[in-house]
Formats: structure tokens, sequence, C-alpha cells
């Protein structure tokens, strides 16, 4: 490099003399202990920032370092393979014309998309409108930015915030550098944070907002190390001091100008980029650390590899035929492995992503009117229980109508599935041709019969629930168990609701309904190149179709494994690549004659192995499934079914306080003006319920431990995926529980 073209400036730090070269011409460039970060000089033209701090200059473009006392080799820098070719090729690495790693789609997607709306962020500050090819420019400068900063390939960066672009850019920024990123949510509690970020031995912090921060600051400081955060959104100002603990501070704007400028230097000279050997980053290289919601003990770190996720991105066109110029309403924790692979998988297909939050929900699915809504089934519940409650308040006539119309929907539906063989069968035999004949003449008479009806209710009363839920095209439902009165509701009034299945571990959706094949009850076919096998819980040995036992899956999504924890690991990956799900299910038989003639293979899942309840009887009880008939009452807004070792069943119910009033009033148990229901008045109300709704099943619920406060987040009874933590639910009223059975 010329010395010629390069201005000098000399600073001491720590007694150790360094020569800065900037580029020329200098013109007037403030330097400050603002951007006084960490000092790397492996290479001879590194940009970095000293790792001490300089006072009263402030750093507005690319810092070049050279050590007076020797020369240096080059520093390694790693790439994605398609999105950065032009600076793998010729420097000895091999680039790729295909995807390789996770941040590829995006050069892809400014290609092909460039200046379509890739996604619009309207609730943070400032409100946010990216194009296909801004988009990959931001991802660009973060990465780069990064770099400047000191982050090395392999290094893990904590990344706690929530939906935004912001996030997007941040996490697939800190892909494309070589960068590892660990990602949480902000509903996590303080000490779950401080525990994910020390033992995935994170360097430094990429967080949300100044609230955020201040309520971990304090922790983060005293036991754990950083070397610097980023702040997503806000100003540095609002941050809280922590006395002597210097740690520099960028902002998200900071960091994508400083990549900026240096990309801007490095493509201005082929000398400045024949100073660095680039790496391309690898398929089997780990992406990010994802830690699992932690129902049960502490949560554990997914490893997902560049491949794992791959894999979702090229293969999740089966289920969801997304099409350039479709809108996606996002609203689920963006670092959740299911929110996190749809939305690589709907940004490689030109699809515009508008993200919302639970509280603008309801208005944004009429103000953007989505063809797809991605989410949990709570939210789905929500909006079953919003229609039904809409219903239920209409005038009496408008009413009777309206469930009327349901009504003959239900059986319409049901008829229609009958007919077409998409109805769900353990039967390992077939039944015979003519049963089946007659079976299929019967729905399809009964259907004929129905249809006008049901035609007139689209007209009448469902095209109105479509104008004021949107979804013009599905809902996919996954991350937990779809209430089979919802799924079947949904289909009778014409709403698209395809069910999946996945773990975090499997990066995450492993079988998933496809329109073409949209079995109720079931969460369809395994996905390609996904093996599904049912075992015995006790033996290990392969069950036949039809049989109930331990799903297993294998197949390129599957993690590498648990960060630092191979025991956990080799409990649930065995050697030949086939991970134990943990979860109760069966595969459909395949029949060529019947109501499943066409269900063949998909698969079904009942409830969670650890989740099966143990009476003193010796009886199994899957709790979900009375939980799920239970939610079908309008009087009860939770509730945990527990009884493990008891001689019958129980439960814990939060009551839904504005429906117990309204039914205690139309009982006559109070009058009319009251607002006050005794405790033993609502206990006999809810007895009432639960015998009503889950009177098909073998098992009944005996006594019930009423409490007030609802399960959320917030209290730690849920987890960030709005799972009930079934086992701290029953942890915190021991007490109470033990009572109820004396």
């Amino acid at each position: 490099m010329s010395r010629n073209s390069y201005m000098y400036l000399s600073a001491t730090v720590s007694s150790s003399s360094f020569l800065l070269l900037l580029p020329n011409p200098m013109s007037a460039i403030p330097i400050s202990s603002t951007y006084a970060s960490t000092f790397s000089y492996s290479a001879r033209s590194l940009p970095f920032f000293a790792r001490n701090t300089f006072t009263g200059i402030t750093l507005h473009r690319p810092v070049f370092c050279q050590l007076e006392s020797k020369t240096e080799e080059a520093q390694t820098r790693r790439c994605s393979p398609f999105l950065e070719s032009s600076l793998v090729s010729g420097n000895g690495a091999v680039a790729s014309d295909e995807w390789k790693a996770v941040p590829d789609i995006w050069r892809s997607s400014a290609e092909k998309y460039g200046d379509k709306v890739a996604l619009v962020d309207p609730y943070h500050d400032p409100p946010s409108v990216m194009t296909y090819k801004q988009l990959e420019d931001a991802i660009l400068d973060f990465a780069e930015g990064l770099r400047v900063i000191g982050v090395r390939p392999g290094e893990k960066i904590a990344l706690f915030a929530d939906n935004s672009c912001r996030w997007l850019v941040a996490d697939q920024g800190m892909m494309a550098c070589g960068a590892i990123n660990v990602v949480r949510g902000s509903r996590s509690s303080i000490e779950e944070l401080l525990q994910i970020y020390n033992h995935s031995e994170s360097v430094a912090l990429a967080v949300d907002n100044p609230e955020m921060f201040n309520q971990i600051a304090k922790l983060l400081y005293l036991k754990a190390s950083m070397r610097f955060i980023i702040l997503l959104w806000g100003e540095k100002s609002s941050l809280v001091s922590q006395g002597d603990k210097e740690v520099p501070v960028f902002t998200f704007t900071e960091v994508i100008h400083l990549g900026r400028e240096s990309r801007r230097v490095l493509f201005d000279s082929l000398d400045n980029r024949k100073h660095y050997m680039y790496e391309a980053i690898k398929s089997d290289d780990i992406a990010t650390l994802v830690y699992t919601s932690g129902t049960t003990g502490n949560p554990k770190g997914v490893m997902l590899t560049h491949e794992n996720l791959m894999h979702q991105i090229k293969n999740l066109g089966d289920i969801v035929p997304a099409e350039v110029g479709d809108r996606f309403l996002s609203m689920l924790p963006s670092w959740h492995a299911y929110e996190r692979a749809s939305e690589y998988f709907i940004f490689s297909r030109g699809v515009e992503q508008v993200y919302t939050t639970v509280r603008n929900l309801k208005d944004d699915l009429g103000r953007y009117r989505p063809d797809y809504l991605i989410s949990v089934p709570l939210v789905y519940e929500t909006l079953y229980n919003g229609i039904q409650k809409q219903i239920s308040t209409s005038s009496l006539v408008r009413k009777l109508v309206a469930l009327a119309f349901i009504w003959v929907s239900l059986r319409y539906m049901e008829c229609k599935r009958i007919y077409e063989g998409k109805c769900l069968s353990k039967d390992q035999k077939p039944p015979s041709y003519l049963h089946s004949m007659w079976d299929w003449l019967w729905a399809r008479v009964m259907a004929t019969i129905l249809f006008p009806v049901h035609l007139l209710a689209k007209k009448l009363v469902y095209s109105k629930i479509h104008s004021a839920i949107g979804m013009s095209k599905a809902g996919i439902s996954g991350g937990g168990s779809l209430s089979s009165h919802v799924d079947k509701f949904f289909e009778a009034i014409g709403v698209n609701v395809q069910n999946g299945y996945g773990l975090t571990e499997t990066s995450p959706v492993v079988a998933a309904r496809q329109l073409s094949c949209n079995v109720i009850g079931s969460v369809g076919h395994p996905i390609k190149h996904t093996e599904f096998k049912v075992v015995d819980s006790e033996t290990d040995e392969v069950l036949p179709p039809g049989s109930k036992g331990i799903l297993k899956v294998r197949g390129p999504q599957l993690m590498k494994g648990y960060y630092k924890n191979p025991s956990a690991t080799n409990q649930v990956l065995d050697r030949d690549g086939w991970l134990n799900t943990g979860d109760i299910g069966w595969i459909v038989p395949h029949h060529s004659t019947g109501r499943s003639r066409n269900s063949s293979g998909v698969i079904v899942v009942e409830g969670r192995a650890k989740d099966t309840i143990v009476l003193s009887t010796g009886e199994n009880v899957e709790p979900g499934e009375l939980e799920e008939a239970a939610m079908r009452s309008s009087l009860i807004h939770q509730i945990v079914v527990i009884g493990q070792d008891k001689r019958r069943l129980g439960a814990v119910i939060v009551p839904n306080e504005e429906e117990v009033l309204k039914a205690a009033r139309e009982s006559s148990i109070i009058d009319s003006h009251s607002s006050d229901v005794s405790q033993e008045k609502v206990t006999s109300l809810i007895y009432k319920e639960l015998k009503t709704w889950t009177s098909e099943s073998p098992f009944q619920i005996g006594p019930i431990l009423l409490v007030n406060d609802p399960f959320t987040i917030d209290n730690g009874l849920m987890t960030p995926t709005m799972k009930i933590r079934r086992e701290k639910v029953v942890s915190l009223y021991g007490e109470q529980i033990e009572n109820l059975y004396k």
C-alpha cells in the first residue's frame, strides 16, 4: 500500500504507539470516544476502533490501522458466498452461483424484485417502508459495520429484541459477516436473558431499545462481559449509566453508516481488498443459537446451521404457494424458529411483509387485508371467540340465523370430507368396496341437499366475516395444537387454515397441511426430504401406521445439537439421525377405499409425552384433549388439567369474568343489576360447562381450583410463544392443589 495516499495521525493507547492511516483527502474528520470500541489490528488495512478510549474525537469514516513495529498478515473475512460473490471470488475462496447460506437469498431477491416493497414497519419511530434493494443494501452495510467495529467470524452476538425491520437487518447482517446470533425477545425474564448471554459465550449485545436495556443493564454489567452494545431503536442518551463501566454503544444508524463508508472505500480500490483473505460461509456452519422456550427446565441452546434454515426456505413453498405481491402479516416473535423460517421463505418469493402487534392485529387485518397470516393457535382461537361473541350479542333473529347457517355448514363440510376421502382413520384394514361405495353415496347425497343452504350462508354471513378478518388465501397455524372445533369452524365458513408441526430443533417445520390435502385434525404430510416413524415409548420398536406412540423425525432440517450440552443432544438424537420429538402421535394407514383413502400418510399429533398424567389407578391421560374440549366454553379463559398420581383428574381454571357474569344473570343466579357472583356459584357454573363440553371423554374432571390471575408471559406462566408452562402453574398453586384432593 502506498503511504502517499494516506495522512497520518499518531496515538498512544495503553502505552503502545500506533499509527492511524486515514484515506486522503481528510476533510475535518472528527473522532470521539463514542466510536472507541474494539481494537482490531491483524491486517495492514483493517477498519477498526480502538479498545481503549480516545477522548474528544469522533470517527465518521473507516480507519486503517498498522502497527509501526511489524508487518502483519492479512485478516480473514467470512462472507455469504452468493450475496458477496464479488468479494469472495479471486481471493482464494470459491464464490457460489447458488444459495449456500441464508443471507444469499437477498441478492436473488434484490435482482428479481428490487423496487417492490419488501416490508412495512408502521409501529416504530420512525415508521419504515423498505424495498428489496434497500433491504439488501442495509444488510450489507450492517454486516460491514460489524466488521468495522471488530466482530470476527464465529463470534456470538446476543440479539435481544422484538419484531421490527431493524431486527431483520441485524439478524441477517450478523449472519452475513460469519457471526452467530443468539436470539431472544424482550418478554423473557432478566435472569433468563443473563443465563442465555453467558451460556452462549456472547461477546456483545444488540438490544431493542433503551427501555429493554435499562431493565437488564445492572445485572449484565455486574455478571457479564460486553465488548460493545448496539441499540436498534432509540437514543443513547436514554441509557442508564453504570459508573466506571465503559462499554461502547453504537446506534443502528451508526453501524449502517460505518459499514456503508467502509464498503465504499473497499470498492474504490482493488488494492484495499487485497489486504483481506475472503472465506465463504459453509452450509454446515452454525447460523444462529435459538434457546428453547423452556416449558420445563432451563432453556437449551439449539444450534441451527445455514443448511437447516435453507431447507425451510427451499421447501416451504409446497405448503404456502406465495406469489410476488402477496402480503403477509407478521406478529410472532421474529426470533422464534417458526416465524423466522417463514420470514426467510417469504422474502425469497417477493412478498410484502407487514409487522403488527397483538394489540393492533384486529385493526391491521382490516387495514392491510393480508393474503396470509402466520401465527400460533391462540390467535386463531381469539379470532374464533371474537366471531362467536359478535354473533351472540346480535339480535335474536340474526343470532339464530347465523347459528343455523353454521350448523348446516359444519354438517356439509363433514359430508364433503367423507366423500372426498379426507377423514382420519386408525384402522389398518381398509373397509370393503361395497361399504365404501354406500358411505360415499350417502355423504354425496347429504352434501348435495345441504349445499344450497351453505352457499346462501357464504353470501349472507360468511362474506362479512371474511371481510373483517382478511386472510384471503390462508392462515398458517403452528407452534402448538390447533383446537378441532376452531379448525372445523374456519373450514365451515370457508377460511383456509393450514396446520403445521415442528420444533425449534427442526428449524422448525417437519410436516404441514397443503391446500390440496387439508385434512382436518392432522398436521399434514411430511415436507420434502423428511421422514417420520412412530415407536413404542418403552421398547423403541417401530409401530405400524395407525398405532399411537412417540413420533421420531429425520431430515436435513435437524439441528446440529444443543450448544455445550452433548448429553442432552444424545438423549434426543440417535446415531442414525432420528430425533425424538417427545410428542405422541400416529400416521394414517394407506387405504385405497373408504373415508381416509386420500389421507394416507398424514401425521396426527396428540400431545406431549411428558404432559401425560398418570393416575394412581395406573391410567394414562392426555390432558390436551380435555383442555381443548373445555376451552370451547365461553366461561373458561384458561385451563390446566391436573391429577398426577391422584385417583381422579382436577383442573386449575381462570374464568372469563365477563361471560360468567352474563351467564349468571341469564340463569337468574343473580339479578340483572348485580355485578358480583360468589365463588361457590362460579364454581357451580364452571362444573356445568365442564360436564357439557367434556361429556364425550372417558375421563371427567373432578375438583377445580379457580384463580383470578391469568397465565401470562409477564408472570412467567406462559412461554414467549404463548404456551402455558404447565409445571410452573402446578408448582405455583401446589398447596391449593393438595388441599383440593383432601
